[in-house]
């Protein structure tokens, strides 16, 4: 019996995996066809203790695409957790019926509690402030489908970098390719966590904090715009202080380069205005679609199954 694969961080895959990954949803566009009953016969359990609208919906849209079945709960108060079961219970549970996971929890760590106890792979969709690895590899594909290439560029994070676990994942992920700087727009009381920063310095990655999103827009390949989170708050009057901290409309794009690449993990709420939705340099909704992609190439990998030649 081959060694399960489980994806709780994005490191959890190399560089060549990853590239590999890219290369399947590739084929899954170009090849649809081959791929419609691949999955013949095979669950996918998604297991979501947090609301989420993009991330369960491709998961579940990516399984039914390759020819499987989906079964599970959008929300801990629909499960046995609200009943007290703890996450371990019900992963081992759930692993029962089911051939492979996603699991979304707000508290950081839960899903490697899963992965230990459980004979399936698990799938992090997400948990709490921490990683986010499936919407880095749709980050990922969209920036290698956009930009043709992976290094050699500056990246743009703005808004809530402290509680963004997509930035958190996306940085960790960028790490790896040459020739990558950062530039963090944020608030103070928002910027990225120390841990962070860290990672940043042992790799030897060029970044730097600003708070302008004006002054660093000339020199961005991409522009990653997220969401402040109320969720992550723990009172209202800071969140209420800085939530119209960066609001993205044309007047700010103004000196941006004519390929920009502006992406944002979604939902959106006012950080970027529906003016710039019909801007060419817009990706955030081609970013969704390349979740569907990606979550389909990565529901074979860790199942074991490839497209027969």
């Amino acid at each position: 019996m081959s060694e399960i694969r489980n994806l709780i961080n994005i490191t959890d895959f190399t560089v060549e995996e990853i590239d590999e990954l890219i290369d399947v949803a590739n084929d899954i566009v170009e090849n649809h066809s081959e791929y419609e009953d691949i999955c013949n016969h095979k669950k996918l359990g998604t297991l979501f203790f947090e609301p989420s609208t993009r991330t369960r919906l491709s998961f579940e849209a990516a399984m039914l695409e390759l020819g499987g079945s989906v079964l599970g709960f959008s929300e801990a108060g629909s499960s046995s957790a609200a009943k007290g079961e703890s996450v371990s219970d019900t992963i081992q549970t759930v692993g029962c019926y089911v051939d492979i996971i996603a699991m979304r929890h707000p508290k950081e760590g839960a899903p490697i509690v899963g992965a230990k106890r459980t004979t399936v792979p698990i799938i992090n969709a997400g948990d709490g402030g921490h990683f986010h690895p499936t919407q880095t590899l749709t980050d990922l594909l969209t920036i290698s489908r956009k930009k043709g290439r992976l290094n050699n560029m500056t990246i743009g994070l703005c808004g809530d970098l402290k509680f963004g676990r997509t930035v958190h994942s996306l940085i960790e992920a960028m790490l790896r390719y040459e020739g990558i700087k950062f530039v963090l727009i944020s608030p103070e009381e928002l910027q990225v966590p120390d841990y962070v920063k860290a990672s940043m310095d042992k790799a030897g990655a060029e970044w730097v904090e600003v708070e302008s999103l004006e002054d660093a827009m000339p020199e961005l390949d991409i522009l990653y715009m997220t969401r402040i989170q109320r969720e992550r708050f723990f009172n209202e009057e800071d969140y209420v202080r800085l939530k119209d901290s960066y609001i993205l409309d044309l007047d700010k794009l103004s000196n941006a380069k004519e390929d920009l690449t502006i992406m944002h993990p979604l939902p959106r709420v006012n950080e970027i205005s529906t003016e710039v939705d019909d801007d060419p340099r817009a990706c955030y909704f081609f970013q969704a679609l390349c979740g569907k992609h990606i979550r389909m190439a990565l529901i074979l990998k860790l199942l074991g199954i490839k497209r027969e030649a």
